[in-house]
């Protein structure tokens, strides 16, 4: 059987950097092929080739035995291969159906738009997917407009579709819902190529193989206290733009030095509830207060300087300026510190030394010096942000999905740094998708259901399963 994909000795290089070196693969038809690897070792680049966002050095690309060579992404989507990159690129303004209509060539200026819903329709009915296609996109979940993605390119009929680690964004029962679509896909014939390197069915062989010669940093998780409150929520409400709740008289406690893991599906309230603790939204009724401190109208300056921090859920929209060097970047909450400033002007020299420390500290991959930071892979930037955020020894994190996309080493030095911070006394909120993630490093868990707490666990004392009962909106009696 001819390979459906067969790629031979791609090189790639960036000013400074061998991307990718001497690559080669290949995929045969209704074949699900994984590829692994850590932050920064070219699966990305690989990917931005094969669609053709990026030019190879040298090398050849044969698609159903064809050499093809792309000047641009619609080369690739014309001879049926596409991508769900892990920054989606959708239209926020935009309905469902309008960023899906958006994907299609050779749509009519006068169209059918009940014949195109139809055939939108089909395939969502066929996956048993709630999505109305009348909503608009920024109001979805990050794991809902990964669905849209998908939806793009099965209605364009891709033959090769390529996902970059999708399993990121979503919930572990979104995850098996996922591989279950991807079987699916396969079977009618359908290859895939699944990018990742944060898999529970990995071996430990390809574990290590994914580090190299990185070591997994050891760390020691203390007993909190809880003789001190870091943060009170009293009856906390929050609408969106439509009216709904996104919090419905939410309360919560937070202790000095606790980890108070947040589990729940995608969209019901985590990111609201980050928001309104760190100044970006605002609530309809009800307090937060940081110790004898009222926070509850807070812009975001003023709970920076009230000692919370935040990583943000999307890294690239909101946690950083991407056309700004590593260093920049790094200083944006305290630029004008005068430890950055000489009279009016900035201090380089100091934002250099400040950028080789947090580089150094963070195991930060950053390139050349000088580099924009949105040259990084994804999880060297969300190692930036949470740089940044730490560096004025903050009281509370709010930390939304910090290792989403981030390596296994990588990944173990985030909860590193978050266990080291409750040592000295920082709080921390981790909202996150991983369980085990959450069981892991939480003193306690409480669990999201529509905007409320639904339930709170001892992570010693409970598991994944009556876990996910609550997150289901299974009420404990």
């Amino acid at each position: 059987m001819t390979d459906l994909l067969k790629i031979q000795n791609i090189r790639k290089t960036f000013p400074g950097v061998v991307a990718l070196d001497d690559i080669s693969l290949s995929i045969a038809p209704g074949e699900i092929h994984t590829l692994l690897g850590e932050n920064g070792a070219g699966k990305s680049t690989l990917m931005n080739v094969l669609t053709g966002l990026y030019r190879p050095d040298r090398g050849e690309i044969l698609f159903d035995g064809t050499p093809i060579h792309f000047n641009s992404p619609r080369d690739s989507l014309a001879v049926g291969i596409g991508m769900v990159h892990q920054h989606f690129m959708l239209v926020p303004a935009h309905t469902v159906f309008e960023n899906i209509l958006l994907a299609l060539d050779g749509v009519p200026l006068l169209f059918s738009k009940k014949k195109y819903k139809q055939q939108v329709q089909t395939i969502l009915d066929d996956l048993e997917l709630d999505l109305d296609l009348d909503d608009p996109v920024w109001g979805l979940s990050i794991g809902a407009q990964q669905w849209i993605e998908l939806i793009k390119l099965l209605v364009r009929d891709c033959r090769l579709l390529i996902l970059d680690e999708p399993t990121a964004v979503l919930t572990p029962q979104e995850s098996a819902r996922l591989f279950e679509v991807l079987t699916r896909l396969r079977d009618q014939g359908k290859s895939i190529l699944f990018i990742s390197h944060k898999m529970r069915e990995v071996m430990n062989r390809l574990a290590s193989l994914m580090i190299g010669e990185d070591q997994i940093p050891m760390w020691i998780k203390p007993a909190c206290k809880r003789d001190q409150l870091a943060l009170e929520i009293k009856n906390l409400s929050v609408r969106n733009t439509r009216g709904r709740a996104d919090l419905d008289n939410f309360n919560m406690k937070l202790y000095s030095g606790q980890v108070l893991g947040v589990a729940g599906v995608a969209g019901n309230g985590q990111k609201p509830l980050a928001e309104v603790l760190t100044g970006l939204k605002k609530a309809t009724s009800g307090r937060i207060l940081a110790g004898d401190k009222d926070i509850t109208n807070s812009t975001a300056r003023s709970s920076y300087i009230a000692g919370i921090a935040h990583i943000p859920e999307d890294r690239k929209s909101i946690g950083i300026a991407p056309d700004m060097t590593v260093g920049d970047n790094l200083i944006m909450k305290n630029f004008n510190s005068k430890m950055f400033r000489r009279w009016i002007f900035q201090d380089r020299a100091a934002i250099r030394k400040n950028a080789t420390a947090k580089i150094d500290q963070f195991a930060i991959k950053a390139g050349p010096d000088g580099n924009p930071v949105r040259y990084l892979s994804g999880g060297n930037i969300q190692k930036v942000i949470i740089a940044r955020e730490l560096s004025e020894k903050p009281a509370v994190l709010v930390a939304l999905y910090p290792t989403r996309g981030l390596d296994i080493g990588s990944a173990e030095y985030v909860h590193k740094v978050i266990i080291d911070g409750a040592n000295q006394g920082m709080s921390t909120i981790l909202i996150s998708e991983d369980l085990d993630e959450l069981l892991k490093l939480s003193d306690e868990i409480v669990v999201m259901f529509r905007g409320r707490l639904v339930g709170c666990v001892d992570p010693q004392e409970t598991t994944r399963e009556e876990i996910g009962l609550l997150m289901s909106g299974e009420v404990q009696t």
